[in-house]
């Protein structure tokens, strides 16, 4: 076969051992996915492509690492499921303890990456880079996004400066960190961005400039690992007209937590609000988000959350907010005085 000139030429045996080594782990998604067409980017099957197709797809990361590939799963992220959550944080973790892996990039369905990031971000136990990436167009698409997502993610990973970041999202040539990141658009090529605080630098040609600094615990301090156990955390929303069906429902099902998508500053209407005053009497853990998708949901102090029982999100949106509480709460942490405290932290 001719080396295409558009690929750098591979290196040689010496120059190969000295690249960092890079476990990447896919779990399927858009980027592996496959429609009849080249010109079809919403009527696919995702999860279809292999790992070595994936990685056969972008010759030039021979140059950036030596890449040690495992197929983890082959699922829509629509249908990711907790059990699947384990397997990939306890992967990650053993990957990562030995000597000779460097970093890891995991290729992951849009729909549910920024959850799978935070997660990752409070559960590894490891300065090394974590990176995820994915694809707005399958990978049989005209202009398809995933090789150049996975070459960047790939590259962000070997990268010195990406160690103690936490876990990153790299995606359409901007580097985000797990805790910021949120998918913005059903369709375009740069879906993924943070909207409160801004990307954390970006990837170009095998460049990357991180300008900022994660500071918010994560990875090594964060207090939270994985478990086999995950306490039963679901969401409801507030808007005109809500009745108080779905948080009765749930207390009588015995959730352990609710997350409530809130209108404005994490308002709730006053039949809601009222259903959630007696479920956080009676045990369960509430905590506001908000609906609007940028921004923070402030604490309101002695005067509602207090008197209510209530938990402020900050600036986690509802999703990423029921995964702190899910890991909160399954590392014994109740009350809403010390799930505060968790949320002001993480």
């Amino acid at each position: 076969m001719t080396t295409s000139s558009s690929y750098p030429v591979s290196p040689g045996p010496s120059a190969t051992l000295a690249l960092p080594r890079i476990a990447v782990l896919a779990t399927g998604g858009t980027i592996a996915g496959a429609a009849a067409d080249v010109t079809n980017t919403s009527g696919y099957q995702a999860g279809v492509v292999g790992v070595d197709q994936l990685l056969s797809a972008v010759p030039a990361l021979s140059t950036v690492a030596r890449i040690a590939p495992e197929q983890i799963a082959s699922i829509d992220s629509k249908d990711m499921a907790l059990p699947l959550w384990t397997t990939v944080a306890q992967r990650v973790n053993t990957l990562l303890a030995a000597d000779d892996v460097d970093g890891v990039v995991i290729t992951h369905g849009t729909d549910t990456l920024e959850e799978t990031a935070y997660l990752l971000h409070l559960t590894v136990k490891s300065d090394k880079p974590v990176v995820l990436t994915a694809a707005m167009r399958p990978a049989s698409a005209l202009s398809a996004d995933g090789p150049l997502n996975l070459l960047n993610a790939v590259t962000v990973a070997a990268h010195a400066a990406a160690r103690g970041q936490g876990v990153l999202v790299a995606f359409n040539n901007r580097i985000h960190s797990a805790r910021d990141v949120v998918k913005t658009s059903t369709y375009a090529v740069d879906a993924f961005q943070s909207p409160e605080i801004g990307a954390l630098g970006w990837v170009q040609d095998g460049r990357v400039d991180i300008q900022r600094a994660v500071v918010r615990a994560h990875t090594l301090t964060s207090e939270f690992s994985i478990g086999t156990a995950w306490p039963a955390v679901e969401i409801v929303a507030s808007y005109a007209g809500v009745s108080r069906v779905a948080v009765d429902a749930l207390v009588a099902a015995g959730v352990r937590g609710i997350v409530v998508a809130g209108t404005g500053n994490g308002s709730i209407h006053q039949a809601l609000q009222q259903a959630l005053a007696e479920a956080a009497s009676r045990g369960v853990a509430v905590v506001r988000s908000s609906r609007v998708g940028s921004g923070h949901v402030m604490r309101n102090g002695a005067a509602a959350d207090d008197a209510l029982g209530f938990v402020s999100a900050g600036a986690l949106n509802p999703y990423k907010t029921r995964v702190l509480l899910m890991l909160a709460l399954a590392a014994g942490v109740t009350g809403a005085a010390a799930l505060q405290k968790v949320f002001d932290t993480y």
